[in-house]
């Protein structure tokens, strides 16, 4: 059994059982993915692709544990090369985060620009995607690290660390008769066609508690998984906008007004998570810590030395979390 073997199954099963653009992928040839795979078969006496013909057709349930079991020896060898790496060269290498596009729009530019100012041998591979698809990346290991408010506290194989806290805000063109208002309630807000997030993004559950809590029922009228869609379709004049409070920037949005109470919806909370047993390198600690200062190098460590996901979680409440 070769780790080139284990390499090719695992890339053909996350290429949609494709082989010839796993092989693109991994600049090789297809027959010799093909000759691999089927010399891993021989060997473990178990097939781990169905075919018709030459095509993969689904992964057997054999295939399923060896795939998993493949991922798991993969990530090993690469936190192997990363130790290797720390004590040759502790300030050259790369890292991956997968993030909501809110987060990397609004949240994470400025703290990104000044870590690589400082670490220029460090490149940074930065994905999008919905929370669900976020934390499902971060706990296969295909990313270091994921950020998001949603579904990564449903992996156990995760270590989640609190990043900011942050809540909603109501945003109307300067000149909407909200704005002409002191401190508009929100039952005066649901008066008028609402633009938001599209359900399962940006805390778009906590939106609709905030409502229902005032047993208020407001119509979508345009929903979208990005905050700038939301402010496009509401300086057309489509509806009122509810957006996260770190979308809604004075100097760039000075045509629209941020409206009513701070308290119109509950508090959200966005964590940074990376999978359980991961080698971090020096340069990824400091990474955490560019974006978040209350997560200093020692605290984590100190956490990812807890195997209880319970006892992680009380030693990061004790942590002062700000809000934006």
């Amino acid at each position: 059994m070769k780790l080139q073997q284990l390499r090719y199954v695992w890339e053909v099963a996350h290429h949609d059982l494709n082989v010839s653009a796993t092989a693109q992928s991994l600049f090789t040839s297809q027959p010799g993915i093909s000759k691999q795979i089927r010399a891993l078969e021989s060997e473990l006496g178990v097939e781990i692709f169905a075919r018709s013909g030459k095509h993969l057709t689904h992964i057997t349930p054999a295939g399923e544990v060896i795939i998993d079991l493949a991922g798991e020896i993969l990530r090993k060898t690469e936190s192997i090369r990363r130790v290797a790496s720390d004590h040759s060269d502790n300030v050259a290498g790369s890292f991956s985060l997968a993030t909501t596009h809110g987060q990397a729009r609004y949240v994470l530019p400025d703290s990104i620009s000044t870590f690589l100012n400082k670490h220029p041998k460090v490149n940074l591979e930065l994905k999008q995607g919905s929370p669900q698809q976020i934390a499902e990346m971060a706990s296969k290991g295909d990313v270091d690290f994921a950020i998001a408010t949603e579904a990564l506290h449903q992996y156990s194989s995760l270590v989640t660390l609190p990043f900011f806290r942050w809540s909603h805000c109501v945003v109307v063109p300067s000149d909407h008769a909200l704005a002409q208002l002191a401190s508009p309630r929100l039952e005066e807000v649901v008066k008028y066609p609402i633009v938001t997030y599209t359900e399962g993004f940006t805390g778009r559950y906590r939106i609709d508690e905030g409502f229902a809590a005032r047993g208020l029922t407001p119509q979508y009228t345009v929903t979208a998984a990005d905050a700038d869609v939301i402010k496009r379709y509401v300086r057309l004049g489509l509806g009122v906008g509810v957006i996260s409070s770190m979308a809604y920037d004075v100097a760039d949005d000075s045509d629209l007004v941020k409206i009513g109470e701070g308290s119109y919806f509950s508090p959200m909370l966005s964590c940074i998570a990376f999978r359980r047993g991961s080698y971090l390198r020096g340069f990824m600690f400091e990474f955490i810590e560019q974006l978040a200062p209350h997560l200093s190098p020692d605290f984590v460590r100190d956490v990812m030395s807890i195997a209880s996901q319970e006892e992680r979680s009380q030693l990061c409440e004790r942590l002062d979390v700000p809000r934006i």
